[in-house]
């Protein structure tokens, strides 16, 4: 059983002087990326860091709590698409599409975050509870193509569990092979996603 405390995203802690915690986080994700979440220690993360163990400990109370913190701002991140194109958009169609837009934002301005995300398997606590909340998100997507659909913006004959899964299929594919700095930027590569997306699905008058 867990405490309360255990059951809630794990707060950062104010960290020694000197350190970042920012930083901390960047390396400790970079590390979990290269290496798997189950083969990097915080003697990894220390030697990486140029700074002892009990330093690390100053800033983050685990090696849990680095990734929770982690899956934590991806997550956030994406929950936070939905609510904002529920406060910008009028037709389900359209808060599809900003969902779709903001999603590919995300990936490329939080791309470790949510690689780290992406290859979290449920192994422990901290990986159930985040694929939890992805699989909220997942659900809420699903809602919002089923009432695109509903209300004759989308085709009649499409099955809004496999959209989704296409849609976040192709949208997290990106990690695969994005990296920044290369010829399209965010915006060009979101629309290039809904162009190619929905494009399809949309019903023909």
């Amino acid at each position: 059983m867990t405490s309360d405390t255990e059951s809630r995203p794990a707060a950062a802690r104010r960290g020694r002087p000197g350190y970042d915690q920012a930083a901390v986080l960047d390396v400790a994700v970079a590390a979990f990326n290269e290496y798997g979440y189950d083969a990097t220690s915080i003697a990894v993360l220390a030697e990486r860091l140029g700074i002892s163990k009990s330093a690390i400990y100053h800033h983050f109370s685990s090696k849990d709590a680095l990734l929770e913190t982690a899956l934590d701002r991806a997550l956030s991140a994406l929950e936070g698409v939905l609510v904002s194109s529920d406060a910008a958009a009028v037709s389900a169609a359209d808060r599809l599409e900003l969902v779709l837009r903001g999603a590919v934002h995300v990936l490329v301005d939080e791309l470790p975050y949510v690689t780290l995300l992406l290859r979290v398997r449920g192994n422990t606590d901290v990986e159930r509870r985040a694929l939890a909340r992805r699989r909220a998100f997942d659900r809420s997507v699903t809602e919002l193509v089923g009432r695109a659909r509903d209300e004759g913006s989308l085709r009649a004959d499409i099955d809004v569990r496999v959209v989704e899964r296409l849609l976040f299929g192709m949208i997290n594919s990106i990690v695969e092979w994005y990296r920044p700095g290369g010829p399209e930027d965010a915006d060009q590569l979101a629309s290039d996603v809904v162009a190619v997306a929905l494009d399809g699905l949309r019903q023909r008058a």
